[in-house]
């Protein structure tokens, strides 16, 4: 690893901190997977692919990855699942039960979320972190506009699934506005608490 100043004195930086340069050595064969990432498009360049997979390395806790198929964020086991065996599944259930399955479901995501990023998913501040984490874990790319909230390429299909899990994940109440991808809700409301 090299440490160089910059000379670019219009380069950000905070107040007594030096930017260092890291210098990786690569073998032939990934360099060439990586450049023809980067000639297909798929990727915009070497620096921010690194910095997508650091970003995916800290989020999916690959670090604490150890054992072959024993995977776990947090308190959650995590598997890498066909999304057309997902889809399978769900279709076995029927479409009465869906909101209610949904809702289950968003009640466990809840907890692991909680219990791995320390936040309460209740609170409307801490939504863009729990976005970014679930659109890590291949969730789908989830967006907030004013009182919507709108799901891009989603795992599961079925929009009512959807409803249940992002109301017992959030603890709000939705209407749906678009029933097919990208998937649109309207939050009318908190949940109420039981008691």
């Amino acid at each position: 690893m090299l440490d160089t100043r910059r000379n670019n004195s219009d380069a950000p930086r905070e107040k007594n901190e030096e930017a260092k340069r890291t210098t990786i050595i690569l073998e032939k064969n990934e360099r060439e997977f990586i450049e023809q990432l980067i000639k297909e498009g798929k990727e915009p360049g070497i620096k921010p692919l690194i910095s997508k997979m650091l970003d995916i390395y800290k989020n999916m806790m690959i670090y604490d990855w150890h054992f072959p198929g024993e995977y776990y964020c947090g308190i959650s086991r995590t598997a890498f699942v066909n999304v057309e065996l997902l889809n399978i599944l769900t279709q076995q259930i029927p479409k009465e039960k869906w909101p209610a399955v949904g809702a289950k479901m968003g009640d466990a995501l809840k907890v692991s979320i909680q219990s791995t990023l320390g936040v309460d998913a209740n609170k409307q501040e801490n939504w863009d972190a729990i976005f970014h984490r679930l659109k890590v874990q291949g969730f789908g790319d989830f967006y907030l506009k004013d009182k919507f909230l709108l799901l891009k390429t989603p795992f599961i299909h079925d929009c009512e699934i959807w409803k249940g899990i992002l109301e017992g994940l959030l603890g709000i109440e939705l209407e749906t506005r678009n029933s097919v991808a990208p998937l649109v809700f309207e939050i009318k409301k908190p949940k109420l608490a039981s008691v």
